[in-house]
């Protein structure tokens, strides 16, 4: 089912289903496209840009898949910037870009239905990515202590794989030195 929702291209940051994350922007056309998205029903479109260079990115320079989200809240700041609190609903896939007479990007977006992962075998999965991500936090001193015991009790696959994702930080290959 094709849904059109205002477009927020995003620079070094990944929105997963279930996170709640703040986002400065300062574009003009996602500051135009927030305002929409908050005049309607609160819901836009996040999708990562190839290059976070990239001032004007076109649908050549987005990623294809991306997560529908909710404004939960929105603040105009002095130097003309949004400070905005998002939370990712629903994984969607990009199907075309239209610019629009009011100045800002709708993507029209396919919604993606999650496969739920069940069973026994799912489940000793999941235990086994928890203790990897122990691991990988007791290595990381940036790490929260709490963020493996909150990602104990997630009893969903697919959030817990959302979670982990959202939690591990990599350079990207614009800034790594390969």
């Amino acid at each position: 089912m094709d849904q059109n929702f205002p477009l927020l291209p995003l620079r070094d940051i990944v929105v997963f289903p279930g996170m709640i994350v703040p986002l400065f922007v300062g574009r003009d056309k996602s500051v135009v496209a927030l305002e929409k998205a908050m005049a309607a029903d609160k819901e836009i479109f996040l999708l990562a840009q190839l290059d976070p260079a990239e001032d004007d990115p076109g649908q050549n320079d987005l990623y294809d898949i991306g997560v529908t989200a909710t404004i939960m809240q929105m603040l105009k700041l002095p130097d003309g910037t949004v400070r905005v609190l998002v939370e990712g609903k629903r994984r969607a896939s990009l199907k075309n870009l239209t610019e629009t007479a009011n100045d800002y990007v709708e993507a029209a977006v396919s919604l993606i239905e999650e496969e739920k992962a069940e069973g026994a075998e799912a489940v000793a999965l999941m235990r086994s990515v928890v203790e990897q991500f122990e691991n990988y936090s007791k290595l990381n001193k940036k790490m929260p202590a709490e963020t493996s015991v909150q990602l104990a009790e997630i009893d969903d696959a697919s959030a817990l794989a959302d979670a982990v994702a959202g939690n591990i930080h990599l350079r990207s290959r614009t800034n790594s030195r390969f």
